[in-house]
Parts: C-alpha cells; sequence; structure tokens
C-alpha cells in the first residue's frame, strides 16, 4: 500500500487564505516570500482574479514567469495580471515590497514553480527567476518600465487572440512596456501583420531567426531593414527564397538584402537553404560579414567558380566549426577550389557536409590530403553521391582514428541525404 505525502504547512496556509479572499488580500504585503509561488499558482488557475491583482502590486521577485501558468483560452487571469500592471506603472511610487522589473510570458519558469512548489529540490536556474535581495532605499524608486519577454511563432495569417490582445496592451504602453523576444520564428503570415508585431518588439533583443516559409526575393528585401535592426541576432535560418528571372530589379533586391549584414555585430551561425538569388554574386554577402562565422550552410542552390574563391578568400569563415554545402552540385568544379576552401578551415573544422553533391571519386581523391590535415574534423557526410568502395577505402585510410564519415548506403551506390 503506498503511502501518500502529507501537505506541508506552507500548502495548507495558501489553501486556507484562498477560501476567505478578503483575508488573503489583506495579508499580502506580510506573507512569506516562500509562499508567494504556490499562493499565486493556485489563485491563477482558481481564476481568484482580486487576489491575483493584490499579489502582483506585492510581488517580491524581480521576474514574473508567467507562461507556463497562462492556460488558453482563460485569459481571464492573464488580464486581471496586465490591469494590475497597468496601475503599478501609473504610479509615482513603487509599493514598499514589489520588486517586479520583467514579466516572461515564455514557457520558462518550471523551475521556478516547481522548486517554490516543493516538486522540486534543485537549485534554480541562471535565468533570474530567483528570490532578489535588493537595498532597501531601491523600494521606493517609480516602476519606470516593465520589459515583457514572450516566444513569437509567426504561423497563421491572422494574429492569434492572445497575440492581438497582448500587441494592443503594448501598443497603447510604448512608454513604459519593452516587449522582448530572443528567438524570433515566421512560418506562415503575411508581411503586413509581421511588420505590425515587429514594430511593437525591441529589435535588438532577438538573437535568433528563422523564416521557415518560401518568400519571394522582393519580400525578403522588404523585411531586410528589420533583419538589420536586430543588432544582436547570432543565429540566422532562412528557407527557400522564391526568384524570378534576374534583372535588374532582382539586383537591387539582393542589394538590400545584403548590405544589411553590416549591421549583424554578433552573427555567429548562418543557414540560406535554396539561396538562388546568390548564384554568381556571393562576394556581395561575404564582404557585408562583420564577424567570425562558427556554421555556414549554403543548401540546395547554384553556385559559380567565383563563388567559391570568394568564399575561400573571405576572413570570417576561416574559423568555421560546420560547412554545409549538400545540394550544391560541384561535379563540374575544380578540385583545387574545394582543396583551397577546405584549407582555410583546417584548423577548426568539425563537421563538413557534402550530402548530394555530385562529387566524383577524382575529386574526393583529390581532397584526401587536406582532410588528413583538418585536425578537429568529426563527422563528414556524403550521402547521395556516387563513389567506389575504392575511394572509401581510401578516404577511412587517411582519417582513421578521428572521422565519422556518412555515406548512408554501400559506397557505389547513390543514397537520399539523410536526416
Amino acid at each position: 500500500m503506498s503511502v501518500q505525502t502529507p501537505p506541508r504547512l506552507l500548502d495548507l496556509a495558501g489553501t486556507s487564505l484562498l477560501r476567505d479572499e478578503a483575508s488573503a488580500i489583506s495579508a499580502v504585503e506580510d506573507l512569506p516570500t516562500e509562499l508567494f509561488p504556490p499562493l499565486f499558482m493556485e489563485a491563477f488557475h482558481g481564476r481568484h482574479i482580486e487576489i491575483l491583482k493584490a499579489m502582483v502590486q506585492a510581488w517580491p521577485f524581480v521576474r514574473l514567469p508567467l507562461g507556463d501558468l497562462i492556460d488558453m483560452p482563460h485569459v481571464g487571469p492573464l488580464q486581471a495580471v496586465l490591469e494590475e500592471l497597468d496601475v503599478l506603472l501609473a504610479q509615482k511610487v513603487r509599493p514598499r515590497r514589489c520588486k517586479l522589473r520583467v514579466l516572461d510570458l515564455r514557457d520558462t519558469g518550471q523551475i521556478f514553480w516547481s522548486m517554490w512548489s516543493g516538486a522540486s529540490t534543485h537549485g534554480c536556474s541562471s535565468s533570474g527567476m530567483v528570490p532578489v535581495a535588493e537595498h532597501r532605499s531601491m523600494t521606493q524608486e517609480p516602476l519606470a518600465s516593465l520589459e515583457v519577454f514572450i516566444e513569437l511563432c509567426l504561423k497563421k495569417r491572422t494574429l492569434d487572440n492572445f497575440l492581438a490582445y497582448l500587441i494592443r496592451w503594448v501598443e497603447q504602453r510604448k512608454v513604459s512596456i519593452h516587449l522582448c523576444c530572443k528567438k524570433l520564428k515566421i512560418v506562415s503570415m503575411p508581411m503586413e501583420n509581421i511588420m505590425k508585431v515587429l514594430s511593437m518588439v525591441q529589435l535588438d533583443c532577438i538573437q535568433e531567426v528563422q523564416v521557415n516559409c518560401a518568400w519571394h526575393l522582393s519580400t525578403l528585401a522588404m523585411f531586410a531593414p528589420l533583419l538589420g535592426q536586430m543588432s544582436n541576432v547570432q543565429r540566422l535560418l532562412l528557407s527557400p527564397i522564391l526568384v524570378s528571372a534576374f534583372e535588374e530589379q532582382e539586383q537591387q533586391h539582393v542589394i538590400q538584402i545584403t548590405s544589411q549584414f553590416l549591421r549583424l555585430h554578433h552573427l555567429r551561425d548562418l543557414y540560406m537553404d535554396s539561396p538562388s538569388f546568390l548564384e554568381g554574386c556571393l562576394d556581395q554577402m561575404l564582404r557585408c560579414l562583420k564577424t567570425p562565422l562558427d556554421n555556414l550552410s549554403i543548401t540546395n542552390c547554384r553556385l559559380t567558380d567565383s563563388d567559391l574563391i570568394h568564399l575561400s578568400q573571405c576572413p570570417n569563415i576561416r574559423q568555421l566549426k560546420g560547412l554545409d554545402l549538400s545540394g550544391v552540385t560541384l561535379t563540374d568544379f575544380s578540385p583545387v577550389l574545394l582543396q583551397v576552401l577546405l584549407e582555410q578551415v583546417a584548423a577548426s573544422l568539425q563537421e563538413l557536409n557534402l550530402e548530394q553533391c555530385g562529387i566524383s571519386d577524382f575529386q574526393l581523391e583529390s581532397l584526401l590530403p587536406v582532410l588528413s590535415h583538418c585536425s578537429q574534423l568529426r563527422t563528414f557526410s556524403l550521402c547521395g553521391n556516387l563513389l567506389s568502395m575504392t575511394i572509401m577505402e581510401k578516404l577511412l585510410c587517411h582519417t582513421t582514428g578521428k572521422l565519422q564519415p556518412s555515406w548512408g548506403s554501400p559506397p557505389g551506390q547513390t543514397c537520399p541525404a539523410s536526416g
């Protein structure tokens, strides 16, 4: 027979308070700090609106991680919190106990809530969701602004109710609310709506951008000025870009896009799938890179000899850890071009992906000496190339003990790209 764990005294105290709303509200200022999180969770899920408002006024932590508690479509508790934040922001003097500076609407508060509810004994992460002991004099400073963190995944043609409500709320309070997100993902949304949402966001907070939908080049050019304002982006992923006949207008779009890379001073990882607009003009983008890259992926497109030459000469690829050229047809390229490229990254390269590149035995054999000098290389993917058993054996001899080659099916046969 299992033995049930008896409820903690803190849990019993919180349950008792929720039964008497008036007593709970009057007791908020004197509640022990450790009682706030479990009581707030109970009040939020139980939709005790007035208790929630009183607790926001006295919240003793810098961060309120609300994202894990939001239960759509029941937005009443969330609206109550936002309304009380309005009251806080309008006050000239902050309540004595309130330390709230960050409202976190992302799903990042599990550790915070589980730790304070007694469900976990692990220490809290360094994300700021812990009690902060502040100097006494700080408690009388006005609450001039509030940071609101959200996860942005724009995947519908229209804004969902929650995002629409939040954008309206922020729009009316732009002076005092800083809307931030670390990761922006665009799956499907009209550019007009994307621009409306991003006009409310502190763009320099964004560290990762994923565009997972097929845009026309003109659409990407329209988005480019916004990308340029995301000065702290470290990771950029662009999916297939549709290009019509390459005319003068298209060339202008390329310039508008590549010039924004001049403003990305923290870019480390660049992934571009089917960037056909770069054929013959890859140097335009490479010249605009401001920092050394850790990972570069240019896949499923055509490149010219001059593109590979410029790539080899780019100083910001010489610290690459990952290089992915899968789907770039290399059959007609001189092996010398590939040799020079690999020589530039030999000291740091850890992963090399040349899947479905049409590489021949002759080309791969020409690369063996430089591959043997890639001292950090651990993964080399060749799936989809028609290569003989003989050349595979030579590759293994040159890389024995350090490399995990991947060719997916028996040498001498082509194979689909591995996932």
